[in-house]
């Protein structure tokens, strides 16, 4: 058993799975969906499929554990949504082959995950994808009513954003110019520009920026 060390562990889950056509396809698109995020942000623990649609990871900060969560949904857009619970708390390796994972982490992350779930229930608040709930005292800034005010008002925006204009967005931060995101996607870049103007697209952007910050 390994020291405990607090982390931003992540719980995602994918949003009415059962009714996939394709659950074989599905899961593979997943695992290239994470596959990206690993590479991307080198996670404390990779994110792996734990069990059926749910999977998990942790993250060195919640800066890098939030914009996470904006990837995996974007990379999984034309196929389906997901859901996320960021919990920040000590998380305990009990055991590395295969490993095993425990600790006030991974169950503040589910008690977060569980809220999202409730939360898609009441119309008021059914465009909410992530959450976070910390086990204990976290790095200055990472207070949850802050963070999951920014979180809302994220989920929020893109609620009813179609996929193109999804795409835009995951060309923009990847760090893409309007010109070549609209070269990528075989349209004009005025009609890229107009997306990005009608949707809040560079707000989005500048908020993940800024998220990326907390430790």
């Amino acid at each position: 058993m390994t020291s405990a060390r607090a982390v931003a562990a992540v719980i995602g889950d994918v949003v009415g799975s059962k009714s996939a056509g394709d659950r074989r396809a599905l899961h593979r698109a997943l695992l290239d969906a994470l596959d990206q995020v690993n590479r991307a942000f080198e996670p404390v623990t990779p994110l792996w499929v734990t069990a059926g649609d749910e999977y998990q990871g942790c993250f060195a900060t919640l800066g890098d554990a939030v914009r996470a969560t904006l990837r995996i949904r974007l990379a999984l857009r034309a196929v389906t949504e997901v859901r996320h619970g960021v919990g920040w708390g000590p998380v305990t390796v009990l055991d590395e082959e295969p490993r095993v994972e425990d600790g006030p982490g991974w169950w503040t992350a589910r008690w977060a995950i569980e809220e999202v779930a409730a939360a898609e229930q009441r119309a008021a608040t059914r465009a909410v994808r992530t959450w976070y709930v910390r086990a204990e005292q976290a790095p200055d800034g990472t207070a949850p009513e802050g963070v999951n005010a920014a979180l809302l008002l994220r989920d929020e925006l893109l609620h009813g954003v179609g996929e193109e204009s999804l795409s835009v967005l995951a060309g923009m931060l990847a760090g893409m110019s309007q010109k070549e995101i609209a070269a990528d996607l075989g349209v004009s870049a005025s009609a890229v520009s107009q997306r990005v103007r009608r949707d809040g697209l560079t707000a989005v952007v500048r908020a993940d920026e800024l998220l990326g910050r907390l430790p």
